[in-house]
C-alpha cells in the first residue's frame, strides 16, 4: 500500500481463511496473478498523483477531520475553523490566477479538493461553497477588475461567502428563477428584489452565518426588457453579522447529514446595488441602461455562464467515488477478518469467504474501479477546457455532457455502495465510530445538488438525440434502417459516444463457447453500445412527430418518454465508464496488475449486462442460454478475485487516519486471535466441556 501520512497502527493482514474460496472450474492452466499494490495504487492515483498525495496528508491530520457526536453549532464553528487553516495552507488556491497568489492549475485544484471528503464531508462541501462556487464564479463571470477587487478577501476567507442561485421554487431550472435585478439609468444602480416567498434563496452555504457577501443569480431587466439570468456581487451583512438594510435571511437549521455547514436563505426587498457590481464578463449594461453580450443568443448565452460552473459536478464526481472507496476498504477489510459459522471444523469462517458476501462487495469495487478511471479521463478534459487548451464551444459542450452523465451515477453508487458496506458489517457497521453511517447521511444530498440527478441525465438524454437527429437529419427511413443493421467500420466515439453498432451480438450456442465470448473486450462493447444506440434510435423514432404538434403536445410527447429518455443516458454514462476502465486495463504495464483488472473490468461490464438482462432478453440480444452464462460467467470471476479483494482495497491507498474505523483498524483480527487462542487453550487443557450431543454409538 502506497502510505500517504503516518500510520499511528498498521492495517493488520487478513489471517488466511482455513476454507479457501473454491477454485474456478478447471481447464487451460493460468499462472495465478499477484497485485503489484504500490504500483496499482499509483495507477488509482490518476494525473496529479502528488497533489493527491499532498492532499491526504493534510486530511491525515487530526484537526482537520470531524468529530462523531458534535451539535450543529459545535461542528459548525469547527469546519470553519478548519477553512481557515485551508486557506493559510493555500491547498484551495491552486485554480485562481497566478498573479493573485493561485496556480491557474484548474485539474490538480479539483484533484485535491475531492480528497477532502476524507476528512469531513461538511469540510469539503463548505470549501466547494466557498473557492469552488463563489470564488470561481466571480473568477470565470467576473473581469479582471472584480478579479482584483474581490478575489483576495475570497481567498484568504476574509470575505466567506454564498452561491445564491437556487430559489425555494426553482432549484435545477435556473432559468426561471424569480428574483430579480432591474436598472435604474437615473442613479446607475440595480434594484434587487424577491418578488414572492419562492423566490427566496435557499439551501445556500454559508448564508445562515458565515457570509458577508454572494454571487446573486436574477433576472436582468433594464430598459423593460428580460434578458435573462445573470450574476450579482452582491454584500449581505455588516462587520458586526447583521444584515444590510433590505436584506433578511433565515437558517435552515439541522439537516440530514452535512451538518458543519450553516445553510440558510436569503430575501431581497428592493436592495440598490452599483452597477459594476454586475459580473459583466458575458453580458454588461451601460450607464444609460443598454445591455450588450458578445453571445447574441440568450440560451447560448446562458448556458455559456452556467458551463463555466460545471467543477462542481466534476469534484461531487470525484468525492463521491472516493467516499466509496473508503466504504469498501472497511467493508473488505471487516470481512477479511470477522469470523462467523463453522464450515465443518473448529474455526469458524472468514465471512468473505461466503458467496454471498463477495457478491455484496467484489462487484462494488468493479464499479468503484470504474469510475475511478472514468474520473481521472473526466478530471483531464475539465483540465483542458479550463486551461484553454480545448476550448471551443464544442469541447466545453462535450465536458458539460460528460459532467451530466457521470456525476449521477456516481452519487448514486455511493449511497449504494455505502448502504451495501454498513450492512456487511453487521452491528458494527451501525456504529458511528466506524464511519457508514455518518458517511451514508452526508453523502445523501449529492445526488440532489449541483444538479438533480434526474434532471441531468435528461440532459444527456437530449444531447444525444440531438447528435442522432444531426447525423440524419437528411436521412430516409431506408437509411435509418440500414443503420441499425449495417456493418460499420468507424468504431471512433462521437463527441460525446454515440457509436454506430457494428454487428448484432449472436448467440454462440454452448455455454462454454459462450463465456469465452463474454471474456472478449469487443463483445463486451458491442453489448453495452447495442443498448445504448437502440434505445436512442428507438425515441428518437418515437418523437419525430413532435416537430409538427404544438408546443404543448410536443412536451406531453417528451414527457411520455422521459423515463425512456433517462435510461439510454444512464446506459450511455455506464458505457464511458466501462470505456474508461477498458483504456485503464490496457494502460497497465505490471503483467499481475493486467490481469486482475481485466477480470475486474469484465466483472463491472458483464455485471451491467446482468443487470439489464431483461432489456437484452425482450429485444433478441441474448438467448436464455447466453443470458445464463452470463451470471455463471460472473460468479466464476468473483471467486477468482476474492483472493486479491483486501490488495485491491488497499490499493485506494487510505490509511487508518483517514478510515478512522475501528473495525478497519486491526481491532477485529486482534478479537478473532484472542478468542481462537483462548479455545485452542482451553482444549488443549482438557477443561473443555463436552458437546450436549454426544457421538452415536455404533
Amino acid at each position: 500500500m502506497v502510505d500517504t501520512a503516518q500510520r499511528s497502527a498498521p492495517l493488520t493482514p487478513a489471517t488466511p481463511s482455513p476454507v479457501a474460496p473454491k477454485p474456478a472450474p478447471t481447464g487451460t492452466f493460468t499462472p495465478i496473478p499477484s497485485i503489484n499494490v504500490a504500483a496499482l495504487s499509483r495507477q488509482l492515483l490518476g494525473s496529479w498523483p502528488e497533489i493527491r498525495i499532498e492532499a491526504r496528508k493534510l486530511t491525515a491530520r487530526p484537526e482537520l477531520q470531524g468529530v462523531p457526536g458534535l451539535s450543529m453549532a459545535e461542528h459548525r464553528l469547527r469546519v470553519l475553523e478548519q477553512l481557515k487553516i485551508l486557506a493559510a495552507e493555500g491547498h484551495v488556491h491552486r485554480a485562481f490566477p497566478v498573479h493573485l497568489g493561485g496556480e491557474d492549475n484548474h485539474g490538480g485544484n479539483i484533484a485535491g479538493f475531492e480528497e477532502l471528503v476524507t476528512a469531513d464531508p461538511s469540510l469539503q462541501i463548505k470549501a466547494g461553497v466557498q473557492w469552488g462556487l463563489f470564488g470561481s464564479a466571480v473568477m470565470h463571470l467576473g473581469t479582471r477588475t472584480h478579479h482584483d477587487a474581490y478575489l483576495p478577501g475570497i481567498m484568504s476567507l476574509a470575505t466567506p461567502g454564498v452561491f445564491a442561485m437556487t430559489e425555494t421554487g426553482h432549484g435545477s431550472d435556473v432559468a426561471s428563477i424569480a428574483t430579480t435585478a432591474t436598472y435604474d439609468p437615473e442613479t446607475q444602480e440595480f434594484v434587487v428584489h424577491t418578488p414572492f416567498r419562492a423566490a427566496w434563496k435557499d439551501y445556500l452555504g454559508n448564508a445562515a452565518n458565515d457570509g458577508i457577501a454572494a454571487v446573486l443569480f436574477a433576472q436582468l431587466i433594464t430598459g423593460g426588457v428580460n434578458h435573462g439570468v445573470h450574476a450579482f456581487w452582491m454584500p449581505l451583512r455588516d462587520e458586526t453579522g447583521a444584515f444590510l438594510p433590505g436584506v433578511s435571511g433565515e437558517d435552515d437549521g439541522l439537516k440530514g447529514g452535512l451538518n458543519g455547514i450553516d445553510n440558510g436563505r436569503l430575501a431581497f426587498d428592493h436592495v440598490r446595488i452599483p452597477r459594476e457590481n454586475l459580473l459583466n464578463r458575458y453580458g454588461d449594461v451601460a450607464e444609460d441602461g443598454t445591455y450588450s453580450s458578445a453571445i447574441s443568443s440568450p440560451g447560448r448565452r446562458f448556458f455559456t455562464m452556467l458551463g463555466t460552473l460545471v467543477q462542481g459536478r466534476v469534484s461531487l464526481d470525484g468525492a463521491a467515488t472516493q467516499a466509496s472507496a473508503m466504504a469498501l476498504t472497511i467493508a473488505v477489510t471487516y470481512g477479511s477478518q470477522r469470523r462467523q459459522f463453522t464450515a465443518g471444523g473448529e474455526a469458524e469462517q472468514v465471512i468473505l469467504d461466503y458467496q454471498r458476501h463477495q457478491r455484496r462487495l467484489l462487484p462494488r469495487i468493479a464499479t468503484t474501479y470504474a469510475q475511478t478511471f472514468a474520473h481521472d479521463e473526466f478530471l483531464v478534459a475539465f483540465d483542458k477546457v479550463f486551461s484553454g487548451v480545448a476550448d471551443t464551444d464544442a469541447d466545453r459542450q462535450d465536458l458539460e455532457t460528460l459532467a451530466a452523465a457521470l456525476k449521477p451515477l456516481s452519487s448514486w453508487a455511493a449511497l449504494d455502495t455505502i448502504q451495501e458496506a454498513r450492512e456487511a458489517c453487521g452491528g458494527a457497521g451501525f456504529l458511528a465510530e466506524n464511519r457508514l453511517v455518518g458517511l451514508r447521511a452526508d453523502l445523501d444530498v449529492y445526488v440532489t445538488f449541483e444538479g438533480d440527478n434526474t434532471v441531468l441525465l435528461q440532459l444527456v438524454a437530449k444531447r444525444l438525440l440531438t447528435d442522432f437527429s444531426r447525423k440524419f437529419a437528411d436521412a430516409g427511413s431506408g437509411v435509418l434502417a440500414r443503420y441499425v443493421v449495417q456493418q460499420a467500420t468507424d468504431r471512433a466515439l462521437h463527441n460525446t459516444g454515440l457509436r454506430t453498432l457494428g454487428q448484432a451480438v449472436a448467440d454462440f450456442g454452448s455455454t462454454a463457447r459462450s463465456v469465452g465470448q463474454l471474456r472478449e473486450t469487443n463483445v463486451q462493447r458491442e453489448l453495452l453500445t447495442d443498448r445504448v444506440e437502440t434505445m436512442i434510435r428507438d425515441i428518437a423514432g418515437k418523437l419525430r412527430p413532435a416537430s409538427k404538434l404544438s408546443p404543448q403536445q410536443s412536451a406531453d410527447l417528451f414527457n411520455s418518454h422521459q423515463d425512456e429518455l433517462i435510461e439510454a443516458a444512464r446506459a450511455h454514462g455506464e458505457l464511458l465508464q466501462w470505456e474508461a476502465f477498458t483504456r485503464a486495463v490496457e494502460h497497465t504495464t505490471d503483467a499481475g496488475n493486467k490481469q486482475v483488472l481485466t477480470w475486474l473490468r469484465d466483472l463491472f461490464g458483464l455485471g451491467l449486462v446482468e443487470k439489464h438482462l431483461a432489456w437484452y432478453l425482450i429485444n433478441g440480444r441474448l438467448s436464455a442460454q447466453r443470458a445464463q452464462s452470463v451470471t455463471a460467467y460472473i460468479d466464476r470471476i468473483i471467486a477468482r478475485l476474492r483472493p486479491f479483494a483486501q490488495d485491491l482495497v488497499d490499493s485506494f491507498g487510505y490509511s487508518p487516519e483517514h478510515l478512522r474505523a475501528k473495525i478497519a483498524s486491526g481491532a477485529e483480527q486482534e478479537r478473532q486471535d484472542e478468542a481462537r487462542e483462548y479455545y485452542t487453550a482451553l482444549r488443549a487443557s482438557g477443561n473443555a466441556p463436552a458437546d450436549e450431543k454426544a457421538p452415536r454409538k455404533k
